[in-house]
């Protein structure tokens, strides 16, 4: 009989995923005020995430700064690399510009610092303090000369859209240094009249990611930069859902729409990325059939709970072609990370 080849296991790359220094320095005291996060290492393993005005934030475990405690996890879930990015209540663009950028050094030194013990584990996106453009772009080149990816910015700075003239020439340096962005969303809109069952979450945060497309679209700065490589967190939020709404929009009120951008929604589809943290099979396949599966990445949200808790089940469970089941999982990363795959094998 023919000797039957075992199955050849596929590269897993997970691009969303959220880490923290152990010890995080008490920026209150250092810089006259507060609103800053805190880590109460209450009990063993575990802690809380502490606004320094006493303020619970959110509890967290071992996991979400122990590369050691991450790597197991990962073995465990056949998770080969994770793409690590600051928690987003860390983004601090409330802050006084330097002292945003101060907290942004520190954190993507500590990534930095991870990515360079375990280089074939990890690959590492910053943090920049968007609040004042002229600095983030200046730590955005700090973080390619330390050996980051690229950055994970928030879906809004201070409620103002991502295709704001002042963010222009930020998101022209990305494309220009071959630093990939992530657009995670954070300080939800609406969020103070939406507070009870978690909404802010469930709801706030889809339409967030919707917010940052539409508006990036529609300001022209995909239109502009062609090259830059940007990816969304789940699965590109309702953007992909309301799409025929946006599209009819934009041909019926081009006047409103179209204002600074004359070009068709549509054909953004296939010049961004999305992570596939969408929870629903049937939400995957639509979006797979919407923009291939070349332009979606496997994204957990590790370590927190409305992640996918096994990361990469979703797509494992469905019926691909192994070619599509291999862009998912690794192929797609792979290429808005610009890297390559042997260097992680």
């Amino acid at each position: 009989m023919p000797k039957i080849s075992p199955p050849v296991e596929i590269l897993k790359i997970d691009i969303h995923t959220h880490i923290l220094p152990r010890e995080i320095p008490y920026w209150k005291k250092k810089f006259g005020y507060g609103g800053f996060i805190q880590l109460n290492h209450y009990k063993p393993c575990c802690a809380k995430m502490m606004r320094d005005d006493g303020k619970f934030f959110r509890d967290v475990e071992e996991n979400c700064w122990s590369p050691e405690t991450r790597i197991a996890d990962c073995k465990n879930a056949g998770v080969h690399v994770q793409v690590l990015s600051t928690v987003p209540v860390m983004f601090n663009y409330w802050a006084t510009p330097p002292h945003g950028l101060e907290t942004s050094c520190f954190l993507n030194d500590h990534i930095a610092g991870i990515i360079l013990k375990y280089p074939k584990k990890f690959i590492g996106l910053g943090t920049v303090p968007l609040q004042e453009p002229g600095l983030a772009i200046k730590e955005l080149e700090r973080c390619k000369k330390i050996g980051l990816a690229g950055v994970q910015i928030g879906s809004n700075i201070n409620q103002e859209n991502l295709g704001e003239k002042k963010f222009f020439d930020f998101f022209s340096s990305c494309e220009k240094l071959n630093m990939a962005v992530f657009v995670h969303p954070w300080e939800m809109m609406g969020e103070k009249h939406m507070q009870k069952y978690w909404l802010p979450w469930l709801v706030g945060m889809p339409a967030e990611v919707s917010r940052a497309i539409c508006s990036l679209i529609f300001s022209g700065v995909l239109e502009k930069l062609p090259h830059l490589r940007i990816a969304f967190a789940h699965g590109g939020g309702s953007f992909p859902s309301t799409l025929g709404r946006i599209e009819h929009g934009f041909n019926m009120r081009p006047d409103l729409c179209g204002v600074d951008n004359p070009v068709s929604p549509k054909k953004y589809l296939k010049k961004i990325f999305y992570d596939s943290l969408v929870h629903e099979p049937l939400m995957l396949e639509y979006l797979i059939k919407l923009v291939g599966t070349e332009r979606i990445a496997l994204g957990s949200d590790y370590p927190f709970p409305l992640g996918e808790i096994t990361p990469g089940e979703l797509i494992e469970s469905m019926k691909l072609a192994t070619t599509e089941k291999e862009n998912l999982l690794s192929g797609s990363a792979l290429q808005w990370l610009k890297l390559e795959k042997n260097s992680f094998l």
